[in-house]
């Protein structure tokens, strides 16, 4: 891949429930506030991931997410969390976002593209996480949550010359765990830089942030999401860009 024929822009984002949709999306707001603006470039997104990149695309701004209904959890129904989806997406296509999703029964990783299946079906399938909600169908094969595989999926990411890479639980979320996320994130990069020539604009949650859930149901809630967004927004406003 020569540096000519790169992308200028795409973004990876990655899992965290609602907290990490509002993170993302404020993150993204964020970036856009600077004159980096991702609407229009291709994106990659896992579960709460896939909420962002979707509702960036067809400008759906966190607000109208907020408005949503959210599922209670566990849900056993099948559909319940693409009704929501539908709400938001409606039944767009767009080829500037791709989903990480795991395919049963192997639990394999795959990456669907918005071009072949309406949006809402991939985020619902992408964010399936088992144990609260029940497997998506797409394509008459059965998928879960992609971060069942992998949190981020930078090594999946679109080529770029600038690769915007928003990782909602690592840094400081959940103390191990998310330095686990960081190093699994890191190797991912490392194997996206074998091949690609890009460099990255990295996010991940910092102390302030992560005190928002401090607890895996947190990631839940949604006024710790709109907390979040917020969070999000601003640290996207201070980060040193190169």
């Amino acid at each position: 891949m020569t540096a000519s024929s790169l992308s200028p822009l795409a973004g990876v984002f990655g899992g965290g429930g609602l907290f990490g949709i509002g993170y993302a999306l404020g993150v993204i707001d964020g970036l856009r506030d600077r004159g980096i603006d991702l609407t229009g470039s291709p994106m990659l997104g896992t579960s709460a991931g896939s909420w962002a990149a979707a509702a960036t695309t067809l400008s759906v701004t966190f607000e109208d997410l907020v408005d949503l209904v959210v599922p209670t959890f566990p849900n056993p129904r099948a559909g319940v969390l693409a009704a929501s989806a539908r709400e938001a997406f409606g039944e767009a296509t767009d080829d500037h976002v791709r989903v990480v999703v795991t395919q049963l029964p192997r639990m394999k990783r795959v990456v669907l593209s918005g071009a072949d299946y309406p949006l809402a079906d991939l985020v619902a399938a992408s964010s399936s996480v088992p144990g609260l909600l029940a497997p998506h169908l797409v394509g008459g094969k059965k998928y879960v949550d992609g971060g069942v595989r992998s949190g981020v999926s930078v090594d999946l990411a679109d080529p770029a010359s600038l690769l915007v890479v928003i990782a909602p639980l690592a840094g400081a979320m959940f103390g191990p765990f998310g330095k686990y996320v960081d190093r699994r994130t890191d190797a991912e990069q490392r194997d996206w830089s074998s091949h690609n020539l890009g460099r990255f604009l990295e996010f991940s949650p910092r102390s302030a942030t992560a005190h928002i859930a401090t607890r895996p149901q947190h990631l839940f809630d949604k006024a710790r999401a709109v907390d979040a967004y917020h969070h999000g927004r601003s640290e996207a406003s201070t980060q040193t860009i190169e």
